[in-house]
């Protein structure tokens, strides 16, 4: 196969303005640039392009060829050769291999290889090139017909080979890039040693080792005369990298490739391998392996959809429970916000533990309530993390609403809990709400993942393994593929500890959840109705069979420490947790009154005693501020506590035979009481007793976390169609056929601005407005932007001109001194 040699030229994509005379007749010519492949295409195909480049829109280009030159840059080429599937991307790394420009059957040889050889087997590639190659077309990254395609310049330098960076297909530079630098006397050398005729110049001679190279027949015989330990020398360089190096007495196999241009010097150590030798040596492949078509996601096993459906409710309503459990855990007391912003580690292993769940586990419940707007900074001088007045709202909803306000929250959220205790690029530790977290990605993976889902039949669970192979696919690019497979790696756990999906299988709610539908109504039949009573046990539990009313759980959890959770809940009670019930300032009689009124089974004994026992001892001993004392009807109590060693501490001493005043605080003086054993009470100035329940801490109102953008926008149909439409009008100004100006001065080149005095300016716009005739103007706006129009004056007074706008289809007024150059048009143009 012949892939010709590449020149070097630098194609005029974007540069290239056209001759205004011919401007618009160029149907059915080849196309000379970019932008003239671009003026070609209907709005339809503008629309297409600008809705795949969303950047290109940042500003509205002001005409095609402004569009065409930012489609060229870098950044822009970058970040569309970044979203290519891997076999349009294979096809873009073809042509940049190829001849430029390069035929349509060309490349079709580079990527399905030469027909009649083994490794020429169509895989599907001669089928899919078509939509390859419509990609690149849509995209602006390949123009021209299919005679002469063409790759823009900057993704040809992006994707071609250079000593710096090698070629993803593995292919080295041609022989005339190889041998630029070489002698005359080398080349001929080389020329003879392949047995063909001695060349009066350096670039026939390369230009006949190429047609050599090229040709498969003699190709082919001149390998036929090689050594076998050359075959084996070149088979570890045909696939790349195409360099290796030498020593300076080389080996007899690599002399006789060497000498014969089959192997170039690339430095005084290493070797190459032409590009035309290896593309023959495979076959004509540009690529080991091609692959045109997407791997397919099966069912990888199958469960029936109620099942499914089950296990996702189960698992909703245990993320209700954690998610209500964390946040009420930090309204009186959260964790403190670092200097660098975010959770600290320490505090992160205590709600770990809170949570009865593992770090990372911890981190990705922290992060949904942050991203729900449940949890957020209170803001203040010791900046602490507090639920936000927006969580008493979601409290009261529904439980199906509650989950569904969850899960949106989680599937248009860019933060990524899984990075959480890696590092950034400076070293530092990524921590829990830390303002590194944001993947612009994220939302993007988990609708792919759950589409993939979505696509399988009602229960069908993929294998994880097919989920990242095509992700893989759709995304190759090197960095953008290994971050999307982590991300869907933890789209797959979060996703069923959240019960987006269950046992694997998309699950109803994650259905309508990704479709954009509500999904509280298919998840609320599937969650129980919350109980009323528990069913209370002698060995001091109490078991919820099911999700509890709030305000039975409310004191539930002031009366009892939760045991373990599941599907039924146990609670123990404990002498702490009566204590802290009465602290609260429920009296034994209503706790016995509670306990009897919500227990299905008979209140037993055991608990009877336990709760008068604590309420008999509770308060007996009264803590007040003086700084603060003890006061107790029995002396012989206080006496014992003057005896404890553990009192020591405390500062305690006699004031009267009921009365004990200590150093310590009464909160220290409480809290060292009750770890003697004692159930103190605390007590007001006028000796009522304190109820020990801190007010809940709320933020100020906080606005839900802003997703960071992946790049600018899709833009929907009305921008769309507004920026086509600004487009084709600069267009219009920019080709629009001038008089030829009566003096050199008002002389411009193709594409510039017209440049005309005050005073010609101001003239010829009166002009045209007394005989209705329309102007060709270079404006530049407030904003120091610059644009062509096509204007008809109207009238002009006060420093303005007002006109009809032929480009905006409107009547606008320009102010006369930002009017930069004023040109008649040719008659009858307008």
């Amino acid at each position: 196969m012949g892939t010709g040699r590449l020149t070097g030229r630098r194609d005029q994509e974007a540069t290239t303005v056209p001759d205004p005379s011919t401007a618009g007749n160029t149907a059915g010519s080849a196309p000379r640039s970019l932008a003239e492949a671009l003026r070609a295409r209907d709005d339809e195909g503008l629309g297409a392009l600008l809705r795949a480049r969303p950047d290109l829109l940042s500003p509205v280009p002001g005409d095609v060829t402004q569009l065409a030159t930012r489609a060229g840059t870098r950044a822009s080429v970058v970040r569309a050769l970044d979203r290519l599937d891997r076999f349009a991307l294979q096809a873009a790394e073809a042509l940049a291999v190829g001849p430029e420009p390069c035929p349509y059957a060309v490349l079709e040889s580079l990527l399905s290889g030469d027909t009649g050889t083994t490794s020429g087997a169509d895989n599907g590639a001669r089928a899919e090139l078509p939509r390859a190659l419509a990609t690149l077309r849509d995209q602006a990254l390949v123009w021209g017909d299919d005679d002469r395609l063409r790759l823009v310049r900057t993704a040809r330098e992006l994707l071609a080979p250079s000593a710096s960076r090698p070629s993803p297909t593995g292919l080295g530079p041609t022989v005339a890039e190889a041998t630029a630098g070489m002698s005359p006397t080398r080349i001929q050398e080389i020329v003879a040693a392949v047995g063909l005729p001695a060349t009066h110049d350096p670039v026939s001679a390369v230009t006949a080792l190429t047609a050599l190279f090229t040709d498969p027949a003699r190709m082919s015989a001149l390998l036929d005369e090689a050594p076998a330990e050359a075959h084996q020398v070149l088979g570890r360089l045909v696939w790349g990298p195409p360099y290796g190096e030498v020593t300076p007495h080389p080996t007899p196999p690599v002399r006789w490739l060497r000498d014969r241009g089959l192997l170039l010097p690339a430095t005084a150590r290493t070797v190459l391998l032409p590009r035309e030798v290896a593309l023959h040596l495979r076959g004509g492949l540009a690529h080991r392996v091609t692959e045109p078509l997407a791997p397919a996601v099966p069912v990888h096993r199958e469960h029936r959809p109620q099942l499914v459906d089950a296990n996702a409710a189960g698992q909703a309503l245990a993320a209700l429970s954690t998610v209500e459990e964390l946040v009420k855990s930090w309204e009186h007391a959260g964790p403190a916000v670092l200097r660098a912003g975010g959770l600290s580690v320490r505090d992160l292993k205590r709600t770990a533990s809170a949570l009865d769940t593992d770090e990372p586990s911890a981190a990705f419940w922290v992060e949904l309530a942050y991203a729900a707007g449940l949890l957020a900074s209170d803001g203040e001088a010791d900046e602490r993390y507090a639920p936000t007045p927006a969580f008493d709202d979601w409290i009261e909803l529904p439980p199906a609403e509650r989950w569904s306000a969850l899960a949106a929250a989680w599937l248009t959220a860019t933060r990524t809990p899984g990075l959480v205790g890696e590092q950034d690029a400076k070293g530092r530790t990524l921590s829990a709400l830390g303002a590194e977290l944001d993947r612009s990605a994220a939302p993007e993976v988990r609708r792919r993942v759950l589409g993939m889902l979505a696509d399988l039949p009602e229960g069908g669970a993929a294998d994880p393994a097919a989920i990242l192979a095509r992700l893989a696919w759709e995304r190759p690019v090197r960095g953008t593929s290994e971050l999307r497979s982590r991300l869907a790696r933890w789209t797959l756990t979060e996703a069923e500890v959240l019960g987006v999906t269950g046992r694997g299988a998309l699950s109803a709610p994650g259905r309508a959840l990704l479709e954009g539908r509500d999904p509280a109504p298919p998840l609320a039949p599937l969650l129980p109705e919350p109980v009323d009573h528990v069913l209370l046990q002698a060995d001091l539990t109490a078991v919820a069979p099911g999700p509890l009313r709030r305000a039975l759980a409310e004191v539930l959890a002031v009366l009892a420490e939760v045991e373990s959770k599941g599907g039924a809940t146990v609670y123990r009670f404990t002498p702490g947790s009566v204590r802290r019930a009465l602290d609260a300032g429920h009296t034994a009689v209503d706790l016995h009154s509670f306990l009897a009124e919500h227990s299905r089974t008979p209140v037993p004994q055991p608990l009877s005693y336990l709760v008068d026992d604590v309420a008999r001892r509770h308060g007996h001993l009264r803590v007040g501020a003086a700084s603060s004392y003890v006061r107790c009807d029995d002396d012989g109590m206080l006496n014992e506590i003057l005896a404890d060693k553990r009192s020591a501490g405390l500062g305690l001493r006699r004031l009267a035979p009921t009365v004990l005043a200590a150093q310590a605080e009464p909160t220290a003086l409480l809290d060292g009481l009750r770890a003697m054993g004692y159930a103190p009470a605390a007590e007001s100035r006028t000796g009522d007793v304190l109820v020990a329940r801190a007010d809940a801490h709320r933020t100020p109102a906080r606005a839900l976390p802003v997703p960071v953008p992946d790049g600018p926008p899709v833009p929907d149909a009305t921008l769309l169609g507004a920026a086509v439409r600004a487009i084709r009008a600069g267009d219009l100004a920019a080709t629009a056929v001038r008089r030829e100006p009566s003096s050199p001065s008002g002389s411009t080149a193709p594409g510039e601005l017209p440049r005309t005095s005050a005073a010609e300016t101001l003239a010829t716009v009166q002009a045209a407005a007394l005989t209705g005739s329309a102007v060709w103007i270079g404006y530049v706006n407030a904003d120091g932007a610059a644009s062509q129009r096509v204007i008809a004056p109207v009238r002009v007074e006060g420093g303005f001109v007002t006109g009809y706008d032929h480009t905006a289809d409107e009547v606008r007024t320009f102010a006369l001194h930002r009017i930069t150059g004023v040109a008649e048009l040719a008659e009858d143009h307008i």
